[in-house]
């Protein structure tokens, strides 16, 4: 999308447009934050509309938005429902991708910063890497929200618009237990995300909290991390331990990756470790490529597998019985609160926060939204009822 930015009497004709459209409303001020993680999610996602509010013709939103990659579907479904939302309510804003390089993503930043905007909407490559990307927009007078992922170690961050990612791990792992029933010594086998995104901990640490006592009365058998094992009676985890496990699981959210890992874990596992399984994938990309292999080995009688994104490949796979269950994160709720959040900061007041996450440097407000576990039974409703995608472009509805 061609970037317009704001000149500076855009952005006050912006501002008193709104004002006007919401009849002068008093500002509004963030829940206090707390170094405690937010609550679990609803049992059932939510949507939310575009910005109500449309600005005149010919008036911009002087935003930017910095995504990591587009060889993740699910960064590429977040462009769309920007680009959908941003054109539905007149506005414009650059979008741009850092190619899984932080190098990238800070002159993406620098870039979008000489253009001028007041709003950076970024989800960052590296977590830590990105503080001084975010401090320098700081510096350059930008308020920064941190979009899905937590941009960690500084205090340049305002605001931080996410899912609610411990209920995303949780909500995985209790599809497993569910699945397991009361038999013991149930093949186990655990993947992560990318050791530099901070989501990729907290989602395993929502899946290790439910999963920790299903390990510890034998229920399940983890086959493929010695750290995991050599920490399965505890019940939290430390990050440094947590980090451990990762090191073993990771699939640094790539199915090449994922793949690769698969197949060295199954051909060093014994014909007894495989049969029935249970395998806690970190999302759909990498779900598919773990089960295929899986598929493909001789041993594995059935598995069981987890997802994220309600990736449009993984609900098919999950019409067709390849994949067991995805974690639905109605991203057109997250976009619409993101442009929300950076109207309401246009226009120097403060988006209200639901609750908040600390970023190794300070607690940082949060808006979140909440999740919905996806499987055959119920994929039917939760996606295609809703309207999130057409029943015309799956088949076996």
């Amino acid at each position: 999308m061609r970037s317009k930015l704001f000149s500076l009497l855009a952005l006050l004709t912006f501002a008193s447009f709104v004002l006007a459209a919401c009849g002068g409303a008093a500002p509004q001020t963030p829940a206090a934050p707390t170094a405690a993680a937010p609550a679990a999610a609803p049992t059932a996602a939510t949507s939310a509309e575009a910005p109500t509010a449309a600005p005149a013709a010919g008036t911009q939103l002087a935003v930017g938005i910095v995504l990591p990659t587009k060889d993740e579907t699910r960064w590429t479904q977040d462009e769309a429902r920007f680009k959908e939302a941003l054109d539905k309510a007149g506005y414009q804003a650059e979008i741009l991708f850092s190619e899984k390089d932080s190098a990238k993503e800070k002159a993406n930043v620098e870039s979008l910063i000489t253009k001028g905007i007041k709003v950076l909407i970024l989800t960052p490559v590296d977590g830590t890497a990105a503080a001084s990307t975010a401090a320098a927009a700081r510096a350059a007078g930008v308020k920064v929200i941190s979009y899905d992922r937590l941009i960690r170690d500084t205090d340049a961050v305002d605001y931080y618009v996410t899912f609610d990612s411990l209920a995303v791990g949780a909500q995985q792992a209790q599809y497993l237990v569910d699945k397991a029933g009361s038999a013991k010594g149930q093949p186990l086998y655990i993947y992560a995300g990318a050791a530099s995104d901070n989501n990729a901990f907290i989602f395993f640490q929502g899946a290790w909290s439910v999963l920790q006592p299903k390990i510890a009365d034998g229920t399940f058998v983890i086959k493929n991390s010695s750290e995991a094992i050599a920490l399965q009676d505890k019940a939290e985890l430390t990050r440094d331990e947590q980090a451990k496990i990762i090191a073993q699981v990771t699939t640094d959210w790539a199915p090449a990756t994922a793949k690769t890992l698969a197949e060295s874990n199954l051909t060093t596992a014994q014909a007894a470790d495989k049969g029935d399984v249970f395998i806690l994938a970190p999302n759909d990309d990498t779900a598919r490529a773990i089960g295929d292999t899986f598929h493909a080995d001789k041993d594995v009688k059935s598995f069981v597998i987890t997802g994220q994104d309600a990736a449009p490949a993984s609900v098919q796979y999950i019409i067709d019985g390849k994949q067991s269950m995805t974690v639905f994160k109605d991203v057109r709720t997250l976009v619409a609160d993101s442009i929300n959040a950076a109207v309401t900061l246009l226009q120097d007041k403060a988006p209200v926060a639901k609750g908040s996450y600390n970023n190794g440097k300070v607690d940082v407000p949060a808006i979140q939204s909440p999740v919905i576990s996806v499987d055959k039974a119920n994929v039917k409703a939760a996606l295609f009822d809703s309207g999130y995608y057409q029943t015309s472009d799956y088949t076996g509805l």
